[in-house]
C-alpha cells in the first residue's frame, strides 16, 4: 500500500481526499502547514506528497526547494486554476507533475498512479537485462535509466529521462506532441497543460547544446519536438 503525505491547509479539501484515496487503496497522512509538511517529508516515511503551492508558515514553492536538496521523494502540486506561472514554477523546481484546483479525484488518483509506475521502473532497473541506445556523444541505458553526455551523468527525473528515449529512439524525426504525452504522461495532451513543455524545457538545459551550438531538442511550433543529429 502506497503511502501519501498530503500537505494543504485546506482541512476540509485533506479529508474529501484523504476519504478517496483511501478506498483507491492508499494510505494516506494530512499536514496542514509548509514547516510541518517539510518535516515529514523528510522522513522518509511515504511513497509520495501531494503539495499546496499556499501554505501557512512556508510556501508550496519553498517546501520544494528545501524537498528536493535531499529528496527525490515524487512530488504533485495543486495550483491555483489558470495560474500558469505556479505551474511552471513548481516543474522548474522539481515537481513530477501538477494538477489544478479544483480537480476530480479520479483524475488525482490517475495521476498518481502514472508517477508511481514510473518510479517503479527506476526501481526496478538493475534486475533487466542491459540495452544502451547511442546518438553521437548522447548515451543512454534503457535498462539502468541513465543517460550521459560525453560520460558525464545527466541527473534526469523519471519524466525526463523517458521523454529522452521517446524522442531518440525517433532521433531526426518530429515527435508529436500528443504522442509524447500519452506515452509518458499517460494522459491525453489538453490545450492548456503546459508540464510536457516544462519537462522538455528543463531536459533540454541538462543535455546542453551540439559543439556546433545547435539545441539538442528543437521544437516544431504547434507539432512536437525532434532529437537533432548534427551528421
Amino acid at each position: 500500500m502506497e503511502k501519501v503525505l498530503i500537505i494543504d491547509d485546506d482541512e476540509e479539501l485533506c479529508e474529501l481526499v484523504s476519504e478517496y484515496l483511501t478506498v483507491e487503496g492508499f494510505d494516506i497522512e494530512a499536514v496542514h502547514d509548509g514547516e510541518s509538511g517539510l518535516a515529514r517529508a523528510l522522513d522518509n516515511d511515504h511513497d509520495m506528497v501531494i503539495l499546496d503551492v499556499m501554505l501557512p508558515k512556508k510556501n508550496g514553492f519553498d517546501v520544494l526547494r528545501d524537498l528536493r536538496n535531499t529528496s527525490k521523494i515524487p512530488v504533485l502540486m495543486l495550483t491555483a486554476r489558470g495560474e500558469d506561472m505556479e505551474r511552471i514554477v513548481g516543474l522548474e523546481i522539481g515537481a513530477d507533475d501538477y494538477l489544478a484546483k479544483p480537480f476530480n479525484p479520479r483524475e488525482l488518483v490517475a495521476r498518481l498512479r502514472a508517477i508511481l509506475r514510473r518510479i517503479d521502473m527506476v526501481a526496478n532497473a538493475e534486475s533487466v537485462p542491459s540495452e544502451k541506445i547511442t546518438v553521437e556523444d548522447l548515451e543512454i541505458s534503457v535498462s539502468g535509466r541513465t543517460a550521459s553526455v560525453k560520460g558525464q551523468k545527466l541527473g534526469l527525473t523519471a519524466v525526463e529521462f523517458d521523454l529522452l528515449v521517446a524522442l531518440v529512439k525517433e532521433a531526426g524525426k518530429v515527435v508529436k506532441k500528443e504522442d509524447l504525452s500519452v506515452e509518458v504522461l499517460e494522459r491525453e495532451l489538453s490545450p492548456f497543460d503546459r508540464s510536457l513543455d516544462m519537462h522538455i524545457s528543463n531536459l533540454r538545459k541538462k543535455l546542453g547544446k551540439h559543439e556546433n551550438g545547435d539545441h539538442r531538442i528543437k521544437t516544431i511550433r504547434s507539432v512536437g519536438y525532434i532529437y537533432t543529429k548534427v551528421s
